[in-house]
Order: C-alpha cells, then structure tokens, then sequence
C-alpha cells in the first residue's frame, strides 16, 4: 500500500480510522487526500491531519490509485454520479458503505471498474478490527489482495461472498455494541459482589479480551474452551446455569438476525 495513492471520500469514522491506520502503517502523507462535504469541516480536518482534506470529490478521485467511498450507504449514489467521469478501470474502488452492492456501484460508473465491497467494524480504531470483504465481478484476485491489505492495517480480514456481506454487518460490524453491554453486565455484577467499580470494569474487559484471544490463537470451539473452565460442581457451571435459563444465548443470536435484516435496508432509506 505504501506505492498506492489513496483517496478517502467521506472522512467520518470509518474513513478517519482506515486513514490513520494506512498512515500508522507507513503510507506516505504525500500519497493520501479525504474528503467532506462541508468546506468548514473540510478546513477544520486539514489543521488536525497530515494529508490535504477537501471538498472536491472529483479531483480527489481522479488522483487516486484507490478510491475508498466511505459516505452514507444513502449518498452513495450521489457521490458516484458525481465522480463516475473520473473513475477508470484502471483504479481500484472500495466501499465501506454498508448495505450497498458491487453491482449497484458497477453500474453506476461509466466503465468497468473493479470495485470491492467491505465491511470494517470500529474496534479498527485500536488496530483489533474485524473486516469482511468481497469482490464484484471486474475485481481480479490483485485487486482483492490490496484491499485485503489495506484492511489488515486496522485489524483482521476474511473474504466471503457478497450474499454474505450483510450477516458481516450484522455480526462482526453490529457486535461491538453487543459486546459492550456483556461487558457493562459483567462490571456491574462485579459491582454487586463488592467490587469497586473501576477495578471490576477493567476485569471484565481484560477477561473477555483475554477470552477471545485464546480462540483466534488456538482455534478450538468455542464450547470446547468453555468446558475448560467449567470444573465439576464448581462455581462456573452455577452461573453458566443462569445464563441458559435467561436465555442469553438465544438473545445474541436473534440480536445478530435482527442487525442483519436491518442492514439489508439501510442504503434505501433517505
């Protein structure tokens, strides 16, 4: 990525987190521009960042070797319409917009662009992200390959196919939230057996920071990991107990359906 030039259209928080992660990963300032909409906000984001930030999507576009789209899946079809004179097929787009098809920016482009459409999540910001990308049907395996790179400087990366990409949204983009509130609950539990706050909120990320890293490291089951833990007539199995009867397993996973329904909707909504 360090050889491509990049433009980043739309620098809210996903765009402004895969910027910082390709500066922090060594792309040179020079060979990076973003932008807004707004001229204020455009002039304001100019004085905080290293890399040039406008309004004129078209110049940016006409620069780059990559053209990532990170708008509203809503505006996606204005901004497209707008630089769709600027973009040849021999640039790469990238889409982080969720909800929105290869095939709907395909055809809304004057040539046959190779166009990959991805799905980070914002955990990103730390470099412990998790992205799903596929491809549309003029994006080679190259082209895959160097949006794969560049989403591995915020984190993980997988390729699925495209019928795919909203149950992505709907786990691995929508789940951060899921997980903060496990987390709240466990730190207000911890609170409730007498913990100070600040100490049992700390346990209780480190604990499953700590769990999820002992999955992605071995690759064992989740459930195989679980019965680990689980002593015979010890306290764990207490409260795994509980959890069943709350019925927090099925909870997560019609959470997960509901997220994914809903992205399905999202670039039709004004």
């Amino acid at each position: 990525m360090k050889q491509q030039r990049v433009a980043v259209l739309g620098l809210g928080k996903i765009g402004n987190i895969l910027l910082q992660g390709l500066l922090k990963a060594g792309l040179p300032p020079g060979n990076a521009v973003a932008t807004v909409r707004h001229p204020e906000r455009a002039q304001a984001l100019g004085k905080e960042r290293p890399i040039p930030v406008g309004t004129d999507n078209r110049a940016a576009a006409r620069g780059a070797d990559v053209v990532i789209i990170a708008v509203k899946p809503q505006n996606v079809r204005e901004l497209l319409e707008e630089i769709r004179a600027d973009v040849t097929p021999a640039q790469l787009v990238i889409s982080v917009a969720a909800s929105v098809p290869t095939a709907f920016i395909e055809n809304l482009l004057a040539t046959p662009t190779p166009v990959v459409r991805a799905m980070p999540n914002t955990p990103s910001q730390v470099g412990a992200g998790m992205t799903g990308i596929c491809r549309g049907k003029h994006a080679t395996d190259a082209h895959l390959d160097t949006a794969r790179r560049l989403f591995d400087t915020v984190g993980r990366t997988v390729v699925v196919d495209e019928k795919h990409m909203d149950a992505v949204t709907g786990l691995s983009a929508s789940g951060p939230a899921f997980v903060y509130i496990i987390l709240e609950s466990l730190a207000e539990a911890g609170v409730k057996v007498g913990l100070p706050r600040d100490i049992a909120t700390v346990l209780s990320a480190q604990t499953l920071l700590g769990a999820a890293k002992v999955q992605l490291d071995t690759g064992d089951h989740p459930a195989l990991l679980k019965d680990m833990v689980t002593t015979p007539a010890g306290c764990t199995i207490d409260g795994i107990l509980e959890l069943e009867e709350g019925k927090l397993r099925v909870t997560l996973i019609k959470a997960v359906v509901k997220a994914t329904q809903r992205a399905k909707e999202l670039m039709f909504e004004k």
